[in-house]
């Protein structure tokens, strides 16, 4: 696949597009007025791979809270703001590094003009966002319901308005929760700008139906070349979006760095806990991100060696114990409670070998 190019933004110490790789973003669930817990949840989201983070800005109390929050974190910061203009102008002065505005929201041309103003004073680039929930009623009423030309048209509206009053530090977001509406929109609007893309599938639901919808819209659309920035929105945990997130970019190239875990399906021959032990592998190797290796979990120490043989290191059940593997050789048979525990020290030492530990 071959990335379409996009113009390069700079988002706090970051830059998108213009050929950089793909960041993962995410959003706090945490009240942005409680700073504390805001700060404590980004470094989570840090330590899992997150790459910019965006919080509610509801309040104005919530504008003056980034100050601190700012102080404590080590990702740019992203300032979601609906309605209030004021908002927008405060989170830019307590130093948001980017803003994400719905113009069509936020009210009269002055109101915008004043948000525009503020950014160009602080150079700080606006995310034009566009759901298909907020599609203004002309659109719906001339493409006969909500659509993905719709969702187009209205983006790239607001994008003119701002370009009139003298800006073009901006990024654009059009999301929809219809999967295939989303993936159409995004193959429409790269066409037709070279504005750096935010890419995701809203309200996509829980862990199970967020993952399989945003792996597959995401698939779909980073498959095409299009997207500089991506998020999988789930209702949950936000950490989980960043692994979803990062195994969607190391499936299809677009990253490198990881531990990619593979395991089999369960069976009749699987004598272990192996759901457990393969759960308790792929939280194990987060510690390990800088490594870029295969680990296979496998069930059974009949197939097992044969079937890890295409992975870096792997371990295989059977019952009461279990065997280590690397490369597709047997390296030692191992009690099952001491078979997460070898691995471990594998890695580790595999770690230590490249210098990443």
């Amino acid at each position: 696949m071959e990335r379409r190019m996009t113009k390069e933004i700079r988002i706090g110490n970051r830059k998108i597009g213009g050929g950089n790789p793909i960041l993962i973003q995410s959003m706090c669930n945490t009240k942005t007025e409680d700073a504390a817990a805001t700060v404590a949840q980004i470094l989570r989201l840090e330590q899992a791979g997150c790459d910019i983070i965006r919080v509610a800005v509801p309040t104005m109390e919530a504008a003056e809270s980034l100050k601190a929050i700012k102080r404590q974190i080590h990702i740019p910061l992203v300032a979601d703001i609906h309605f209030d203009y004021r908002l927008a102008i405060a989170a830019m002065e307590c130093g948001a590094d980017k803003i994400r505005i719905n113009p069509g929201n936020i009210g009269s041309a002055e109101r915008v003009q004043a948000v525009v103003d503020k950014a160009k004073e602080y150079g700080v680039p606006i995310r034009v966002g566009v759901n298909s929930g907020s599609l203004e009623k002309p659109l719906i009423e001339k493409y006969g319901g909500v659509t993905a030309e719709g969702i187009v048209e209205s983006a790239l509206e607001k994008v003119a308005m701002i370009e009139q009053m003298g800006y073009d530090n901006l990024v654009i977001s059009i999301k929809s929760s219809d999967v295939l509406m989303c993936v159409k929109a995004h193959e429409l609007i790269s066409k037709k700008t070279d504005y750096p893309l935010h890419v995701g599938i809203t309200e996509s639901g829980t862990l199970t139906s967020g993952n399989i919808k945003s792996a597959v819209g995401l698939g779909i659309i980073l498959h095409e070349g299009i997207g500089d920035t991506i998020r999988v929105s789930l209702t949950g945990d936000p950490v989980e979006e960043i692994k979803s997130a990062k195994l969607i970019l190391k499936t299809l190239g677009l990253r490198k760095g990881g531990v990619e875990v593979v395991s089999c399906p369960t069976c009749g021959r699987t004598k272990i806990d192996l759901i457990g032990l393969a759960n308790q592998v792929e939280n194990m190797v987060t510690e390990f991100d800088q490594l870029d290796v295969k680990v296979a979990v496998m069930g059974c120490v009949v197939n097992g060696p044969g079937e890890a043989r295409e992975a870096d290191l792997g371990i295989a059940g059977g019952c009461g114990e279990g065997l280590l593997i690397c490369k597709g050789e047997v390296i030692r048979k191992l009690p099952e409670d001491q078979l997460l525990s070898a691995l471990h020290a594998e890695l580790a030492a595999l770690a230590k070998e490249q210098g990443k530990l």
